[in-house]
């Protein structure tokens, strides 16, 4: 009867990982991070940290008040900004971009709001909020705004 003899595979070489610290996002001109597109609140939340200076707390203003407001928002990050969309629906109602001197705030059915936002566009329905560094934002007529903005058809894009 011949003798099996039963071989123990070799161990794997213990692999050294090398933890690189992660790259900080481009700043595109005025200041706006250059985040990869993704849906959901991480890819929104590396947007908002890599936003430079006193516009990363404005940001984090933006979401916080965007997802008290709107239990279940929908987020992504397209175009290098934050959208925003009801849960319900296909389609965004906001987003917000870095400006050098400012955070440009896009209602996309605008003209619906009441008052309706002072920042005029080209696009019929598109309505701006510019926030600036040393101008508090009204954040009882923002959550108002955004109430009603995420009840109305949202932008596909």
């Amino acid at each position: 009867m011949a003798k099996t003899t039963s071989r123990k595979p070799a161990k794997a070489a213990k692999k050294t990982t090398i933890k690189r610290p992660a790259a900080k996002p481009v700043l595109l001109s005025g200041g706006n991070p250059q985040i990869a597109k993704g849906d959901g609140d991480a890819p929104v939340q590396a947007y908002i940290a890599a936003m430079p200076d006193w516009k990363r707390d404005v940001g984090r203003q933006l979401d916080v008040l965007v997802v008290r407001t709107v239990p279940g928002v929908r987020k992504a990050v397209k175009w290098n900004s934050p959208f925003y969309g009801a849960p319900d629906q296909d389609g965004w109602f906001l987003s917000f971009h870095c400006f050098t001197k400012y955070v440009k705030v896009t209602f996309f059915r605008g003209t619906s709001l009441r008052p309706v936002p002072s920042g005029e566009s080209k696009h019929k329905e598109v309505r701006y909020l510019d926030v600036y560094q040393d101008v508090p934002l009204d954040e009882a007529q923002f959550t108002s705004w955004v109430k009603h903005a995420s009840q109305l058809p949202g932008e596909r894009l």
